[in-house]
């Protein structure tokens, strides 16, 4: 795999306006849009001043403030040829220039150098990344996880030594512990599982911090970390558990995935790593990327507490989802048994659009079939997750 950073070569002033126009309405948009976009765009005007004195207004007719563009692709030679000639395209077309000596190229660490080579001369970029972090976040998890998230623990090390020589009381610690300390490994946390080692290691620095005084920075701890995480009203001082916060982080992640299939990034995940079946399906697995692991985690969190809520049915399962609200696996108590019904929408009168009561009745045990026939339904909808303990 390859990532390549390309630098657009004086952009703000070779993008034709035609262009643009028509680049927008072949991919799609709508026509009000595309003139709202052109609005915006070919409504300025300059007016420069010569000593002292300002022109006559300017009306350009190109220009466009663009990003770097970030390009993925498969480190082969095919795919660097494809890519070459994808580019000289664009450059004819719209008029850009790529800037090869700013743009940069980065592999994955299992390219071989012969192969790394050969694609740099096709694409004619010299200039090969070798940067650990791209927006804050580390480029590649190798084997080590403490050494990867090193950096975090820097990061709250320093702060905490910034604050030492600080006369500060119990509550302005307090709010730097919350406010600061506790939320830098936030960004981080929300696409990867720190381990429970390096969350230990940054509670611990900071309990350290919390009991010191400049006089003695080892001072005894009253209380046991555990208790200061509980909130306020349970007696504690509402701390984070960093690794329990870490894990709701990346669950949060594995909901998004679960109730926004349709935006991009559950898109290419999908498409990715399990393009045959449901996201609650997804187990680890060899060869997947180390997010994409630590949202599994998350995602194994929130099986704890998901439950289906019935639309039409379809999409539940009887035996093996969970849709009935009791108990921690919310399921049925009644066995299996010789039933034939598998879908929670053979249990609905398809008449009616409510439960079949009879049915209901003859195929449960009395205690789930109670519960079951209060559970509404939402004809024409479709089944829905959602969480249990709400």
């Amino acid at each position: 795999m390859a990532a390549i950073k390309l630098d657009m070569s004086k952009a703000y002033d070779r993008v034709e306006w035609n262009f643009l126009r028509k680049v927008m309405i072949k991919m799609g948009f709508h026509n009000r849009w595309v003139d709202l976009i052109m609005k915006c765009v070919t409504t300025v005007s300059y007016r420069i001043k010569v000593n002292g004195e300002y022109t006559e207004q300017i009306y350009p007719q190109r220009s466009l403030r663009q990003d770097d563009s970030l390009i993925f692709m498969n480190a082969v030679h095919t795919g660097a040829l494809e890519l070459k000639n994808i580019l000289q395209s664009y450059e004819r077309a719209s008029g850009q220039m790529i800037n090869r000596e700013k743009s940069s190229i980065l592999f994955s660490p299992n390219t071989p150098h012969s192969v790394r080579n050969q694609i740099c001369s096709i694409l004619s970029i010299a200039n090969k990344a070798y940067n650990e972090r791209y927006l804050g976040l580390p480029v590649a998890v190798g084997k080590s996880r403490r050494k990867t998230f090193e950096y975090i623990k820097q990061r709250v090390w320093n702060r905490i030594q910034g604050w030492q020589e600080r006369l500060l009381s119990k509550a302005g610690k307090e709010i730097m512990i919350k406010a600061v300390a506790q939320a830098i490994p936030t960004y981080a946390m929300s696409c990867f599982d720190l381990t429970k080692s390096v969350c230990d290691d940054l509670n611990s620095m900071i309990a350290r911090y919390w009991w010191s005084q400049q006089d003695k920075l080892n001072k005894i701890h009253w209380f046991s970390w555990e208790k200061l995480t509980r909130s306020k009203k349970k007696g504690g001082l509402g701390f984070r558990d960093l690794h329990l916060f870490n894990m709701a982080m990346l669950s949060r992640q594995a909901w998004r995935l679960l109730t926004n299939p349709d935006m991009l990034c559950a898109q290419v995940l999908k498409a990715k790593y399990y393009p045959n079946k449901e996201l609650i399906q997804c187990t680890a697995r060899r060869g997947i990327s180390y997010s994409w692991r630590s949202i599994l985690k998350g995602l194994k969190l929130l099986k704890q507490g998901l439950i289906w809520r019935i639309g039409d049915g379809m999409n539940t399962n009887i035996w093996t989802d969970p849709w009935i609200p009791r108990g921690s696996t919310r399921r049925p108590a009644t066995p299996r048994g010789p039933s034939l019904l598998t879908k929670v929408a053979d249990l609905i009168d398809p008449g009616t659009g409510t439960w079949d009561e009879k049915l209901v009745l003859d195929t449960f045990w009395p205690e789930d079939a109670q519960i079951i026939l209060n559970i509404p339904t939402a004809e024409g909808m479709n089944d829905w997750p959602a969480w249990h303990y709400d």
